[in-house]
């Protein structure tokens, strides 16, 4: 009897493990039934480069303003704004008549201290008065020709002339401004722009990584390999000139913990002009790295993660990222080369769940990568 409940109860237990083993067989069966069909790709290595953006704003190489030196009202304006000029050439005339007036009683002033210069000589020479009066006038008669020369010379001013070759900026005075030497605007700007300056600055960890991701050993050793910039206009386009930089200050300016830097763009159609903004994108190239398309993560808790795809379950994956593109992440760990992920609907998804991996190319997914480096 003891012996036939023995074996009953290992019957039963048989019975018991076919049963549990056929039911998570059909609920596998139902699941992958109920699976759905996601898009999903293998993990590539790729060469990309990575941009980093500082905003900047935009001068000619030769950025001249000018004035008047003179008070008096504008009579004329002989340029417009944007026209180009030569160094010397007239771009405003003041109204002279007060000085035209004032030269003309300083001229005679000098031709009365030139009569008494002339009267006195044949005195001193036949000894009948003291040379110290000729001497006298003779500094009369050079103190009223200095005289006449500055008004003369102040005449001259009443004509403004172009210090550079350039072009006009804008004309805030019109005909009929009275204007100065202590205008609070100039009369107008002069600037060269065939090149311009694009002024930018990094702050002092950023300016550090960048001097020791850079050769050299000295400052401008650095500065000379400095890899070309690309300056992205306030459209949105890249401009298609590159810029070198070609200075930077090398010490933290104290108010803002900031160093300044100095890049210089060619400017052949004249696009660009003062006081243009935009961005300038500094790039560092990798090669042969494991790049992920950033629509393909969600982040936890401040934290990056993927599905990685195992059996055709879905593993949410942790990754650590090094820097990223316009579209990719370059990744230091988590996934590597010929890891599956999920690149489309990640917000449907949970870990471990069970998907149909419909696989496509990488690019299909992700545009070509922008190359700076030929």
């Amino acid at each position: 009897m003891k012996q036939f409940r023995i074996y009953s109860t290992i019957v039963l237990g048989v019975a018991t493990l076919v049963f549990t083993g056929c039911k998570q067989e059909q609920q596998q069966a139902q699941q992958q039934a109920q699976a759905l069909p996601f898009t999903v790709t293998e993990v590539p290595q790729k060469s990309a480069t990575a941009y980093t953006t500082y905003p900047t704003t935009i001068e000619g190489t030769i950025n001249s303003e000018v004035r008047a030196k003179v008070s008096g009202y504008i009579q004329k304006v002989l340029v417009d704004e944007g026209q180009q000029v030569k160094k010397g050439q007239a771009l405003f005339k003041l109204e002279t008549q007060s000085l035209s007036q004032d030269a003309e009683a300083a001229k005679a002033s000098v031709n009365v201290a030139q009569v008494e210069v002339d009267k006195l000589k044949p005195l001193v020479e036949k000894n009948i008065i003291s040379s110290v009066q000729l001497e006298t006038a003779k500094a009369n008669l050079a103190q009223a020709k200095s005289a006449y020369n500055s008004i003369v010379a102040n005449i001259g001013y009443a004509t403004v002339v172009s210090p550079v070759d350039g072009y006009v900026g804008a004309i805030p005075y019109r005909e009929g401004s009275l204007v100065s030497a202590t205008s609070a605007k100039p009369l107008t700007t002069v600037a060269s722009i065939e090149k311009v300056y694009a002024y930018f600055s990094m702050n002092e960890t950023e300016y550090l990584n960048f001097l020791q991701q850079t050769e050299g050993k000295t400052l401008q050793d650095k500065i000379n390999n400095f890899p070309k910039v690309e300056l992205l206009l306030a459209n949105g386009q890249t401009y298609n000139q590159q810029g070198i930089i070609q200075t930077v200050t090398g010490q933290i300016d104290a108010n803002t913990g900031t160093v300044s830097f100095r890049a210089i763009f060619e400017n052949p159609n004249l696009l660009l002009t003062n006081g243009n903004s935009g961005t300038i994108e500094i790039p560092k190239h990798y090669e042969n790295v494991a790049v992920v398309p950033q629509t393909a993560t969600f982040e936890q808790q401040g934290q990056t993660f993927v599905y990685k795809v195992e059996n055709n379950t879905t593993v949410s994956t942790l990754i650590s990222i090094q820097d990223k593109t316009n579209e990719l992440y370059i990744v230091n760990s988590g996934v590597q080369k010929g890891d599956v992920i999920v690149v489309k609907g990640i917000g449907k998804l949970r870990n471990r769940t069970p998907i149909q991996p419909q696989k496509v190319a990488f690019d299909s997914i992700v545009k070509p990568i922008k190359t700076l480096f030929q």
